[in-house]
């Protein structure tokens, strides 16, 4: 039996972060490699080709690792008439199942869709988990390049694999957003930070803290970042629209920094939202504490609505009905009843927030829309839902 076919001399078009990594990566374990970089920057570790044609030109694999799906499609429009007949493209990009499906229907039997979990120090390390999915000749011809920069994990087809990747990268965000509440709660407690990332060492998010612990201490980051925030954003974007349904994106995180260029833990990291935000909560609470509907004033806009369900009815107020409903002094069991602002989340000049409240049997959660206004910040909107 013949061995496999194994294109040797390799086009990386794409010398980010992570495209840089991989190149040099196949350099030092002896693979000719010719990269192209859209931003014309020359990273020093590759021979580099002024345009994508002639980087493929004598290559037998092409890897693509860019940005989105809309750069792979322009550069394989680019490189279209200067691929081989028998040239591979690997495509480790992130996109969507979409768009990986339309490139595997394009490129027929000489397209693997291979996107990749794991940070640029995997890829340097080839040490990536590579979601691949081809036809079984190529995805073997394919094999030798790809086991060189990982571990492989065959996947069906495309788009499946395009999924998976977005779902792994949905899981990320979501243990982000884990570590950002630990921190806050750290720091509202007082608890030095180190302290806290040497605890958080040993849970569950314990291997995040340990590889981004350079980010989240506070100082400046010693190194450059493995993996942006708006790169997670705009993942977390095709994953909803992919899915279909509502998630908690690494919006929030992006919010608290000017630079999606940062790193995702240093976005982790950032300081507690801005006390001005919370000032219209504060009043809210001090309405329901003593009773004085004053404090609803100061706390909502005049147009504001309050909606729920009460007594098995629909019912919206506007801020004089509320208001109406309290009568000036504090409740009787004022002393035993509890409200605790849950978390609130900035999205430049809106916000939304959440908060329980237990009045005796009751406790309340309550869901506003805040706005920024020249004044300062004012609640636009209150649902909440009541239980026993």
């Amino acid at each position: 039996m013949n061995a496999p076919r194994t294109p040797r001399t390799v086009a990386v078009l794409g010398l980010g972060r992570m495209g840089e990594a991989m190149a040099a990566r196949l350099t030092a374990q002896g693979r000719p490699v010719m990269g192209w970089t859209r931003s014309g920057r020359t990273p020093g570790t590759v021979e580099v080709a002024a345009t994508p044609g002639t980087a493929v030109a004598g290559a037998g694999l092409v890897l693509l690792s860019l940005f989105d799906g809309a750069a792979c499609r322009q550069v394989l429009d680019d490189v279209r008439d200067s691929l081989r007949p028998d040239a591979i493209v690997l495509n480790t990009s992130t996109v969507s199942p979409a768009q990986a499906s339309q490139f595997a229907r394009r490129l027929g039997r000489s397209y693997v869709h291979a996107p990749v979990i794991g940070s640029v120090a995997a890829a340097a390390g080839g040490t990536l988990r590579i979601l691949a999915a081809a036809d079984r000749d190529t995805l073997d011809r394919a094999r030798p390049v790809l086991e060189t920069l990982g571990t492989v994990h065959p996947v069906d087809d495309a788009a499946t694999a395009a999924a998976l990747k977005l779902v792994a990268n949905g899981s990320l965000a979501g243990s982000l957003l884990a570590l950002r509440d630990a921190l806050r709660q750290g720091e509202a407690l007082g608890l030095p930070r180190d302290q806290v990332l040497d605890v958080l060492e040993l849970g569950p998010l314990g291997g995040l803290v340990a590889r981004k612990r350079p980010f989240l201490t506070g100082e400046p980051a010693p190194r450059t970042a493995d993996f942006t925030i708006g790169a997670l954003a705009k993942d977390m974007a095709l994953l909803a629209d992919a899915s279909d349904a509502p998630l908690r994106t690494p919006g929030p995180l992006a919010d608290l920094t000017a630079d999606a260029g940062d790193d995702i833990a240093v976005a982790a990291a950032a300081p507690t939202v801005e006390q001005a935000v919370l000032e219209p909560l504060r009043a809210y609470v001090r309405g329901h504490a003593t009773g004085d509907p004053r404090h609803f004033h100061d706390a909502f806009l005049p147009t504001a609505r309050i909606e729920g369900i009460r007594d098995g009815a629909f019912v919206s107020w506007d801020l004089d009905a509320y208001g109406a409903l309290f009568h000036g002094r504090p409740a009787p069991d004022e002393a035993t009843r509890t409200r605790r602002i849950d978390s609130v989340e900035v999205h430049g000049t809106v916000a939304t927030a959440t908060m329980t409240l237990r009045h005796g049997a009751d406790t309340f959660t309550d869901v506003f829309l805040l706005i920024r206004s020249g004044d300062g910040w004012r609640i636009a909107n209150k649902a909440y839902h009541r239980r026993r």
